[in-house]
């Protein structure tokens, strides 16, 4: 979670220096690569049923596609910061999804820990209005819509829990964005010549291989020690990690509907998640 936080501010560098379908598709390209021969020594020849290779390309065009095209493009009229904050109402956007679509009763925590979130992107509001920061009112929807996606992405993934090892969904996931990915990318493929830079090059390296290789396994990883509902609680750690990144590294100026919304989004965290043992 630490590191998907920082990636925020890596996306930024990256989607204001290459069109931002490019970066996206360069990213799923190069996780594969990676992602392949992992999968084939760890995994095996492993062939999905054809309902979850379905469910898996549903998965690839919400939880990749879709959010990185909101994030990327968010990015480019919001700060880090308000970013960050946007993010972290994933939890909230999952828990209003699996009662109206998977039909799972919303307890009165998860009521509570929408209502909290709903409160936290009012603040990031209210800092946009106040002047406050890099924030734009285009910029934070878009990031919305990349949660919205990833919502979707958590949504479908509980259809196939356990069915297809991680690293084998993972790799079709990564390979069937890249090729949804690679009509809007060939525009911009003229743009590629930027990442002669070593600077830039490196940055796209390290966020294709955190954020689509080496979370995933770390999570995954970690969800076999620990609880669904503790491993929640670490959620926290991606609008906190994006803060302090755009803070120390970017110069991003703090207000007080700032620290409101990160207190009343860590407050939703833990209306979500503190009930559970």
């Amino acid at each position: 979670m630490a590191l998907v936080g920082a990636n925020v501010a890596v996306a930024k560098a990256l989607s204001e220096a290459l069109p931002i379908a490019l970066v996206a598709f360069l990213r799923c390209l190069l996780a594969c690569m990676v992602l392949w021969p992992l999968a084939r020594l760890r995994d095996g020849r492993v062939v999905p049923r054809p309902a979850a290779r379905r469910n898996l390309a549903l998965q690839a065009l919400f939880g990749t596609a879709v959010y990185n095209a909101g994030l990327l493009a968010g990015l480019r009229l919001t700060g880090v910061l308000e970013a960050g904050l946007v993010l972290s109402t994933l939890p909230a956007v999952v828990a209003l999804g699996a009662a109206a679509w998977l039909r799972e009763r919303l307890s009165p925590r998860g009521w509570a820990a929408v209502a909290l979130a709903v409160a936290g992107m009012g603040a990031v509001t209210l800092a946009r209005a106040d002047g406050a920061g890099q924030s734009s009112a285009v910029g934070n929807a878009l990031v919305f819509a990349g949660v919205c996606g990833e919502a979707v992405y958590v949504l479908l993934a509980r259809r196939i829990a356990g069915e297809v090892p991680v690293l084998t969904a993972s790799l079709r996931m990564q390979a069937w964005s890249a090729a949804v990915l690679l009509p809007f990318a060939l525009p911009g493929f003229g743009a590629a010549g930027a990442l002669a830079a070593p600077g830039l090059a490196a940055l796209l390296v390290f966020h294709s291989l955190t954020a689509s290789v080496l979370c995933v396994v770390l999570w995954y990883a970690g969800l076999r020690r620990v609880p669904a509902g503790v491993a929640g609680l670490f959620t926290g750690f991606l609008p906190l990690t994006a803060a302090l990144v755009a803070v120390a590294a970017l110069g991003e100026p703090v207000s007080a509907p700032h620290v409101a919304g990160f207190a009343l989004m860590g407050a939703s965290l833990l209306a979500a998640f503190g009930g559970r043992r």
